[in-house]
Protein backbone atom coordinates (compact mmCIF):
# COMPACT_ATOMS: atom_id res chain seq x y z
CA UNK A 1 0.00 0.00 0.00
CA UNK A 2 1.74 3.15 -0.98
CA UNK A 3 0.16 6.67 0.24
CA UNK A 4 0.74 10.10 -0.62
CA UNK A 5 -0.02 13.34 2.19
CA UNK A 6 -2.39 15.35 1.63
CA UNK A 7 -2.77 14.70 -1.68
CA UNK A 8 -6.31 14.88 -3.91
CA UNK A 9 -8.01 16.61 -0.53
CA UNK A 10 -7.62 20.13 -1.93
CA UNK A 11 -11.33 20.62 -2.80
CA UNK A 12 -13.03 18.36 0.15
CA UNK A 13 -10.66 20.63 2.48
CA UNK A 14 -11.88 23.80 0.68
CA UNK A 15 -15.71 22.98 1.07
CA UNK A 16 -14.79 22.33 5.07
CA UNK A 17 -13.42 25.47 5.71
CA UNK A 18 -15.95 27.05 7.81
CA UNK A 19 -16.10 24.23 10.01
CA UNK A 20 -12.34 23.67 10.25
CA UNK A 21 -9.61 25.81 10.43
CA UNK A 22 -7.27 23.02 10.29
CA UNK A 23 -7.71 20.08 8.25
CA UNK A 24 -5.15 17.23 7.73
CA UNK A 25 -5.40 14.57 5.50
CA UNK A 26 -4.16 12.01 3.92
CA UNK A 27 -4.67 9.51 0.59
CA UNK A 28 -3.97 5.84 0.48
CA UNK A 29 -4.34 3.44 -2.76
CA UNK A 30 -5.03 -0.19 -2.21
CA UNK A 31 -5.84 -2.83 -4.83
CA UNK A 32 -6.94 -6.37 -5.85
CA UNK A 33 -6.48 -8.86 -8.64
CA UNK A 34 -8.86 -12.21 -8.73
CA UNK A 35 -8.13 -14.78 -11.11
CA UNK A 36 -11.26 -17.48 -11.69
CA UNK A 37 -12.41 -20.41 -12.98
CA UNK A 38 -16.07 -20.55 -13.26
CA UNK A 39 -17.96 -23.54 -14.94
CA UNK A 40 -22.03 -23.27 -14.96
CA UNK A 41 -24.54 -26.10 -15.54
CA UNK A 42 -28.05 -26.87 -14.94
CA UNK A 43 -30.32 -24.74 -16.54
CA UNK A 44 -27.32 -22.45 -17.41
CA UNK A 45 -26.14 -24.74 -20.10
CA UNK A 46 -29.13 -24.04 -21.61
CA UNK A 47 -29.48 -21.83 -24.75
CA UNK A 48 -32.23 -19.12 -22.99
CA UNK A 49 -33.66 -22.08 -21.19
CA UNK A 50 -34.21 -24.12 -24.67
CA UNK A 51 -34.36 -28.01 -24.12
CA UNK A 52 -31.10 -28.99 -25.41
CA UNK A 53 -27.54 -28.25 -23.80
CA UNK A 54 -25.62 -25.60 -25.91
CA UNK A 55 -22.81 -24.93 -23.54
CA UNK A 56 -23.66 -21.16 -23.68
CA UNK A 57 -21.45 -20.26 -20.80
CA UNK A 58 -19.06 -19.35 -22.72
CA UNK A 59 -15.29 -18.46 -21.92
CA UNK A 60 -14.27 -19.87 -18.37
CA UNK A 61 -11.85 -17.63 -17.63
CA UNK A 62 -12.01 -14.12 -15.78
CA UNK A 63 -9.88 -11.77 -14.11
CA UNK A 64 -11.22 -8.61 -12.18
CA UNK A 65 -8.86 -6.12 -11.25
CA UNK A 66 -9.69 -2.88 -8.29
CA UNK A 67 -7.68 -0.21 -6.94
CA UNK A 68 -9.34 2.11 -3.87
CA UNK A 69 -8.50 5.22 -3.71
CA UNK A 70 -9.44 6.37 0.13
CA UNK A 71 -9.12 9.76 2.00
CA UNK A 72 -9.36 10.98 5.72
CA UNK A 73 -9.23 13.97 7.78
CA UNK A 74 -9.71 15.09 11.08
CA UNK A 75 -11.82 18.26 11.86
CA UNK A 76 -11.28 20.59 14.80
CA UNK A 77 -13.90 19.32 16.86
CA UNK A 78 -12.73 15.38 16.74
CA UNK A 79 -15.09 14.04 13.80
CA UNK A 80 -13.48 12.47 11.03
CA UNK A 81 -14.34 12.75 7.59
CA UNK A 82 -13.30 10.12 4.95
CA UNK A 83 -14.12 9.75 0.83
CA UNK A 84 -13.10 6.67 -0.68
CA UNK A 85 -13.84 5.61 -4.92
CA UNK A 86 -13.01 2.02 -6.63
CA UNK A 87 -12.37 1.43 -9.73
CA UNK A 88 -13.18 -1.90 -11.05
CA UNK A 89 -11.28 -2.52 -14.70
CA UNK A 90 -11.32 1.34 -15.19
CA UNK A 91 -15.11 1.74 -13.83
CA UNK A 92 -16.17 3.63 -10.96
CA UNK A 93 -17.72 1.16 -8.70
CA UNK A 94 -18.21 2.78 -5.54
CA UNK A 95 -18.55 6.50 -4.51
CA UNK A 96 -18.65 7.12 -0.62
CA UNK A 97 -18.62 10.10 1.88
CA UNK A 98 -18.14 9.44 5.54
CA UNK A 99 -18.59 11.14 8.59
CA UNK A 100 -17.62 9.63 11.86
CA UNK A 101 -18.74 11.44 14.82
CA UNK A 102 -17.38 9.64 17.49
CA UNK A 103 -20.16 9.27 20.36
CA UNK A 104 -23.02 10.25 17.95
CA UNK A 105 -22.32 7.91 15.26
CA UNK A 106 -21.61 7.59 11.92
CA UNK A 107 -23.40 8.92 8.89
CA UNK A 108 -22.40 8.11 5.29
CA UNK A 109 -23.49 8.29 1.75
CA UNK A 110 -22.69 6.13 -1.29
CA UNK A 111 -23.73 6.66 -4.57
CA UNK A 112 -23.57 3.38 -6.32
CA UNK A 113 -22.64 0.74 -3.59
CA UNK A 114 -23.35 -0.12 -0.06
CA UNK A 115 -26.42 -1.15 1.81
CA UNK A 116 -28.45 0.73 3.36
CA UNK A 117 -30.22 -0.09 6.80
CA UNK A 118 -31.30 -3.33 6.71
CA UNK A 119 -29.41 -4.02 3.87
CA UNK A 120 -26.39 -3.83 6.28
CA UNK A 121 -28.12 -7.30 7.71
CA UNK A 122 -29.80 -8.78 4.74
CA UNK A 123 -27.45 -12.23 4.97
CA UNK A 124 -25.45 -13.00 7.88
CA UNK A 125 -24.55 -16.38 7.08
CA UNK A 126 -20.70 -17.25 7.55
CA UNK A 127 -18.60 -18.30 4.75
CA UNK A 128 -15.46 -19.26 3.53
CA UNK A 129 -16.05 -17.81 0.22
CA UNK A 130 -19.19 -16.75 -1.14
CA UNK A 131 -22.77 -16.79 0.04
CA UNK A 132 -25.53 -19.42 -1.40
CA UNK A 133 -26.39 -17.24 -4.21
CA UNK A 134 -23.50 -16.09 -6.18
CA UNK A 135 -24.12 -17.53 -9.84
CA UNK A 136 -27.07 -18.67 -9.17
CA UNK A 137 -29.28 -17.17 -12.43
CA UNK A 138 -31.12 -19.94 -15.01
CA UNK A 139 -30.27 -18.62 -18.26
CA UNK A 140 -26.76 -17.62 -18.23
CA UNK A 141 -27.39 -14.19 -19.20
CA UNK A 142 -26.95 -12.61 -15.62
CA UNK A 143 -30.24 -11.19 -15.24
CA UNK A 144 -32.14 -14.59 -15.60
CA UNK A 145 -33.24 -14.86 -12.32
CA UNK A 146 -31.28 -15.67 -8.78
CA UNK A 147 -32.58 -16.27 -5.47
CA UNK A 148 -35.94 -15.04 -3.94
CA UNK A 149 -36.97 -13.62 -0.49
CA UNK A 150 -33.72 -11.25 0.55
CA UNK A 151 -34.42 -8.54 2.58
CA UNK A 152 -33.79 -5.04 0.99
CA UNK A 153 -33.31 -1.41 2.35
CA UNK A 154 -31.66 0.17 -1.27
CA UNK A 155 -28.86 0.33 -2.10
CA UNK A 156 -28.23 4.11 -3.17
CA UNK A 157 -28.01 6.86 -0.28
CA UNK A 158 -27.74 7.11 3.48
CA UNK A 159 -27.02 4.98 6.49
CA UNK A 160 -26.73 6.04 9.84
CA UNK A 161 -25.10 4.05 12.56
CA UNK A 162 -24.14 3.76 16.27
CA UNK A 163 -22.54 1.38 18.75
CA UNK A 164 -25.13 2.09 21.95
CA UNK A 165 -22.77 -0.22 23.86
CA UNK A 166 -21.17 -3.27 24.26
CA UNK A 167 -24.35 -4.78 23.64
CA UNK A 168 -26.53 -2.85 21.07
CA UNK A 169 -26.22 -1.31 17.73
CA UNK A 170 -28.40 0.54 15.60
CA UNK A 171 -28.71 1.09 12.04
CA UNK A 172 -31.22 3.48 9.74
CA UNK A 173 -31.19 3.81 6.13
CA UNK A 174 -32.96 6.08 3.23
CA UNK A 175 -32.71 4.91 -0.01
CA UNK A 176 -33.81 8.51 -2.24
CA UNK A 177 -36.10 7.59 -5.27
CA UNK A 178 -34.49 4.02 -5.00
CA UNK A 179 -32.15 5.24 -7.89
CA UNK A 180 -28.39 5.66 -8.54
CA UNK A 181 -27.05 8.57 -7.07
CA UNK A 182 -26.52 11.55 -9.69
CA UNK A 183 -23.13 13.46 -9.70
CA UNK A 184 -22.73 16.79 -8.08
CA UNK A 185 -25.56 19.25 -8.96
CA UNK A 186 -27.51 16.97 -11.03
CA UNK A 187 -31.01 15.47 -10.23
CA UNK A 188 -31.45 11.82 -10.89
CA UNK A 189 -33.61 12.15 -13.69
CA UNK A 190 -36.44 9.94 -15.12
CA UNK A 191 -37.65 6.56 -13.38
CA UNK A 192 -37.20 7.66 -10.36
CA UNK A 193 -39.62 5.45 -7.68
CA UNK A 194 -40.40 5.92 -4.03
CA UNK A 195 -37.89 6.44 -1.61
CA UNK A 196 -36.80 3.03 1.05
CA UNK A 197 -36.25 3.45 4.18
CA UNK A 198 -35.16 0.56 6.38
CA UNK A 199 -33.65 -0.09 10.01
CA UNK A 200 -31.60 -2.82 12.12
CA UNK A 201 -30.76 -3.42 15.85
CA UNK A 202 -27.97 -6.06 16.70
CA UNK A 203 -27.92 -7.15 20.46
CA UNK A 204 -24.82 -8.74 21.78
CA UNK A 205 -26.38 -10.66 25.29
CA UNK A 206 -23.33 -13.01 26.00
CA UNK A 207 -19.88 -13.52 24.52
CA UNK A 208 -19.82 -14.98 20.71
CA UNK A 209 -23.99 -14.81 20.35
CA UNK A 210 -25.54 -12.24 18.53
CA UNK A 211 -29.11 -11.54 17.67
CA UNK A 212 -30.39 -8.84 14.84
CA UNK A 213 -33.35 -7.85 13.75
CA UNK A 214 -34.35 -5.41 10.49
CA UNK A 215 -37.53 -4.07 8.16
CA UNK A 216 -37.60 -2.06 5.33
CA UNK A 217 -40.33 -0.18 3.26
CA UNK A 218 -39.01 -0.02 -0.71
CA UNK A 219 -40.13 0.91 -3.77
CA UNK A 220 -41.97 -1.74 -5.98
CA UNK A 221 -43.13 -0.69 -9.37
CA UNK A 222 -44.06 2.15 -10.46
CA UNK A 223 -44.44 5.33 -7.57
CA UNK A 224 -46.94 5.19 -4.84
CA UNK A 225 -46.22 1.05 -4.53
CA UNK A 226 -43.74 -0.10 -1.79
CA UNK A 227 -42.91 -3.54 -0.50
CA UNK A 228 -42.51 -4.14 3.09
CA UNK A 229 -39.68 -6.14 3.91
CA UNK A 230 -38.02 -7.99 7.28
CA UNK A 231 -35.51 -10.07 8.74
CA UNK A 232 -33.93 -11.92 11.77
CA UNK A 233 -31.26 -13.93 12.51
CA UNK A 234 -29.08 -15.36 15.07
CA UNK A 235 -25.07 -16.14 14.88
CA UNK A 236 -23.29 -17.84 17.16
CA UNK A 237 -19.20 -18.59 17.62
CA UNK A 238 -18.13 -21.38 19.67
CA UNK A 239 -13.87 -22.14 19.32
CA UNK A 240 -13.49 -22.39 15.74
CA UNK A 241 -17.21 -22.94 14.56
CA UNK A 242 -19.69 -20.06 13.67
CA UNK A 243 -23.16 -21.03 13.17
CA UNK A 244 -26.30 -18.91 12.10
CA UNK A 245 -29.92 -19.00 11.07
CA UNK A 246 -31.81 -16.03 9.57
CA UNK A 247 -35.54 -15.58 8.75
CA UNK A 248 -36.91 -13.12 5.95
CA UNK A 249 -40.24 -11.91 4.71
CA UNK A 250 -41.19 -10.05 1.62
CA UNK A 251 -44.86 -8.79 1.31
CA UNK A 252 -45.20 -7.87 -2.08
CA UNK A 253 -47.45 -4.74 -3.09
CA UNK A 254 -50.60 -5.24 -4.92
CA UNK A 255 -50.13 -9.40 -5.02
CA UNK A 256 -50.46 -12.29 -2.65
CA UNK A 257 -46.80 -13.65 -4.25
CA UNK A 258 -45.64 -13.03 -0.96
CA UNK A 259 -42.12 -14.62 -0.07
CA UNK A 260 -40.53 -16.32 3.06
CA UNK A 261 -36.91 -17.62 2.70
CA UNK A 262 -35.04 -19.46 5.20
CA UNK A 263 -31.08 -19.95 5.27
CA UNK A 264 -28.63 -21.43 7.37
CA UNK A 265 -24.78 -22.11 7.46
CA UNK A 266 -22.25 -23.20 9.07
CA UNK A 267 -18.56 -22.47 8.86
CA UNK A 268 -15.11 -24.05 10.21
CA UNK A 269 -11.72 -22.74 10.55
CA UNK A 270 -9.31 -24.92 11.16
CA UNK A 271 -6.37 -22.25 11.77
CA UNK A 272 -5.84 -18.84 10.62
CA UNK A 273 -5.13 -19.97 7.30
CA UNK A 274 -7.70 -22.26 6.31
CA UNK A 275 -11.71 -22.40 6.40
CA UNK A 276 -14.64 -24.52 5.04
CA UNK A 277 -18.58 -23.58 5.11
CA UNK A 278 -21.52 -24.63 4.13
CA UNK A 279 -25.01 -22.94 3.58
CA UNK A 280 -28.95 -23.89 2.64
CA UNK A 281 -31.61 -21.65 1.55
CA UNK A 282 -35.34 -22.62 1.01
CA UNK A 283 -37.69 -20.03 0.35
CA UNK A 284 -41.47 -20.69 -0.03
CA UNK A 285 -43.63 -18.26 -2.16
CA UNK A 286 -47.55 -18.11 -1.02
CA UNK A 287 -48.43 -18.32 -4.90
CA UNK A 288 -46.70 -21.95 -5.57
CA UNK A 289 -46.39 -25.28 -3.87
CA UNK A 290 -42.65 -25.29 -5.44
CA UNK A 291 -39.93 -24.52 -2.92
CA UNK A 292 -36.46 -22.62 -4.27
CA UNK A 293 -33.77 -24.38 -2.81
CA UNK A 294 -30.69 -24.24 -2.88
CA UNK A 295 -27.24 -25.42 -1.15
CA UNK A 296 -23.65 -23.88 -1.50
CA UNK A 297 -20.41 -25.34 -0.49
CA UNK A 298 -17.23 -23.40 -0.24
CA UNK A 299 -13.11 -23.09 1.32
CA UNK A 300 -10.60 -20.42 1.49
CA UNK A 301 -6.68 -20.78 2.00
CA UNK A 302 -4.96 -17.32 2.81
CA UNK A 303 -1.09 -16.58 2.93
CA UNK A 304 0.52 -13.41 3.20
CA UNK A 305 -1.50 -11.61 0.40
CA UNK A 306 -2.45 -13.96 -1.55
CA UNK A 307 -5.95 -16.07 -1.19
CA UNK A 308 -7.08 -19.12 -2.71
CA UNK A 309 -10.65 -20.20 -2.91
CA UNK A 310 -13.55 -21.71 -3.87
CA UNK A 311 -17.11 -22.87 -4.11
CA UNK A 312 -19.85 -24.43 -5.35
CA UNK A 313 -24.21 -23.81 -5.52
CA UNK A 314 -26.41 -25.32 -6.81
CA UNK A 315 -30.07 -24.41 -7.00
CA UNK A 316 -33.62 -26.33 -7.93
CA UNK A 317 -37.18 -24.26 -8.85
CA UNK A 318 -35.10 -20.85 -8.94
CA UNK A 319 -37.90 -17.86 -8.46
CA UNK A 320 -40.02 -20.74 -7.61
CA UNK A 321 -40.49 -22.26 -10.83
CA UNK A 322 -40.71 -26.02 -11.34
CA UNK A 323 -37.80 -27.35 -13.28
CA UNK A 324 -35.31 -24.46 -13.45
CA UNK A 325 -31.86 -25.37 -12.22
CA UNK A 326 -29.05 -23.70 -11.69
CA UNK A 327 -25.73 -25.15 -10.75
CA UNK A 328 -22.22 -22.64 -10.05
CA UNK A 329 -18.69 -23.63 -9.49
CA UNK A 330 -16.11 -21.45 -9.37
CA UNK A 331 -12.05 -21.48 -8.50
CA UNK A 332 -10.21 -18.59 -7.98
CA UNK A 333 -6.86 -16.97 -7.04
CA UNK A 334 -6.79 -13.46 -5.36
CA UNK A 335 -3.52 -10.93 -4.81
CA UNK A 336 -4.38 -8.19 -2.63
CA UNK A 337 -1.49 -5.08 -2.28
Amino acid sequence: MKTWKKAGLTALAGSLVATSSAFAGAVTVSGAANLTYTGNSGGQDYNGGAATETGTDGARWGMAKTLTFAGSGELDNGWTVSISQSLNAGNTTGVGLTIDMGEMGSLDYQADTGARGVGKINDMMPTADEDVANGIDVDGTGTGGGLSGKASGGTKGFHYGKVVNDMVEIGIGYAPKSVAGPSGGAVSGSGAKDSAYSAFIKLDPIDGLEIGYGASEIASGTTGQTDDTDTMYLSYVWGNFTVAAQQSNVDTYGTTADDESTRFGILYAMNDEISISYQDHTNEDSTTSVDEEATGISASYTSGGVTFKAHRNTADNVSNTTGSESEHTEIGVTFAF
